[in-house]
Formats: structure tokens, sequence, C-alpha cells
């Protein structure tokens, strides 16, 4: 079902993002575009930007990001996921289908 602006939650209001963490850890493996929109969209700040790209795995790079500004609410959330949507669309598109 389509949440606020468009963003998919699951049928138990979880948001996307949330429900799939463990997926998208895993399978999103081009963190630097990401990274770099959610620093233009004002979503992570420049220190947390150059913390977060200096580390060695996308995997790393993922969890980190969920440590720190996905916490921070919805907005952040929804944003991460239309970012997702543009440059991960088949994965997307492949959780959406799956589960």
């Amino acid at each position: 079902s389509a949440g606020a602006a468009g963003v998919d939650t699951t049928s138990d209001d979880q948001h996307f993002v949330d429900k799939y963490k463990l997926q998208l850890t895993d399978r999103v493996s081009h963190m630097d575009p990401i990274l770099d929109r959610l620093l233009d969209r004002g979503v992570l700040q420049p220190e947390a930007y150059d913390t977060i790209r200096a580390l060695p795995t996308s995997q790393k790079k993922m969890r980190e990001l969920y440590c720190g500004c996905l916490k921070a609410g919805a907005a952040s959330k929804d944003i991460f996921y239309q970012i997702l949507l543009e440059n991960e669309k088949f994965l997307i598109d492949d959780l959406n289908t799956k589960h």
C-alpha cells in the first residue's frame, strides 16, 4: 500500500527501508551515488557523508546510514526510498514482488 507521498509501507505499516534493512544492506552495491544524493537533499550532513564514504564496503556504509540519518524519522526514510528507486530500481522491484 502507498503511504504518504507515494512511499510504500508494508501491510503492517512498517516503512519499506525498515522492513528490508537486511536485504538492502546485503544487496545495494553502489553506495556512493546514493550518498551523494542524500547529501544533496539534506538527509546527510557533510561530516557524516565523509565518514560513511571512508568506510571500506557497501555493507558497512549501509549499516552506518541505518545507525545515523535513517533513525531521524519517516522524512529521511522517504527520501532514501526515492533515491533507492532511482538508483536500485531492479532491486526495489524485486523486493516488492518477492516479499
